[in-house]
């Protein structure tokens, strides 16, 4: 196909363009609906540059999902989970 890393790469860009819009999705509710959230997107992409031999702090791979600093996103939108959230989170990650 050609130019699939071009079109990869949009489909990503929209991704977390997506993510960004739904702020009040929560990643433990991606977690239990998805099986990954915005932190494992971040953990893909390091992995993903190391396999292509670059370094991508973990910081800045959240950074970037994020469209601003782990820290101020958390401080911003993310709430503390529910009992039901954690609860389908237990269910879910149970093999």
């Amino acid at each position: 196909m050609k130019n699939s890393a071009e079109i990869e790469a949009a489909v990503f860009r929209r991704l977390l363009k997506h993510l960004d819009e739904r702020k009040d999705v929560q990643n433990i509710d991606l977690m239990n609906l998805a099986g990954f959230c915005r932190n494992c997107l971040s953990k893909w992409y390091v992995a993903a540059a190391e396999e292509k031999g670059e370094s991508v702090s973990v910081d800045d791979a959240r950074e970037l999902v994020y469209g601003m600093p782990y820290g101020e996103w958390k401080d911003k939108y993310q709430q503390e989970a529910t009992a039901e959230q954690l609860a389908a989170f237990k269910k879910s990650h149970q093999h």
